[in-house]
C-alpha cells in the first residue's frame, strides 16, 4: 500500500487517518512485514493491505489505498 505521495507504507510507520485517529502500522501483508505482537502466523490469512493499531486500541485493516479514508504519514521528531 502506498501513501498519497507514492511512497510505500511500512511496518512501524506512524499514521493519521482522515477521521483524526492516529496509529502505527503493525503489519503489512503487501511487504510481508509483521510486528512480533501481530505475527504472520496470526494474520497472514489477510492477503493484501496493512493493519493499523490506533491510539484508541482498535485494529484497522485496509486492503486498498483508500486515500479518502487513510494514511497520512506522521512526522516523527
Amino acid at each position: 500500500m502506498k501513501y498519497p505521495d507514492g511512497s510505500e507504507a511500512r511496518l512501524g510507520d506512524h499514521v493519521r487517518l482522515v477521521n483524526g485517529d492516529t496509529g502505527i502500522i503493525v503489519a503489512s501483508m503487501d511487504t510481508n512485514e509483521f510486528s512480533p505482537e501481530y505475527s504472520a502466523e496470526e494474520w497472514s490469512h489477510l492477503k493484501t493491505g496493512i493493519m493499523i493499531l490506533t491510539g484508541r486500541g482498535a485494529l484497522v485493516h485496509f486492503e486498498e489505498p483508500a486515500h479518502s479514508k487513510l494514511l497520512l504519514r506522521e512526522s516523527q521528531s
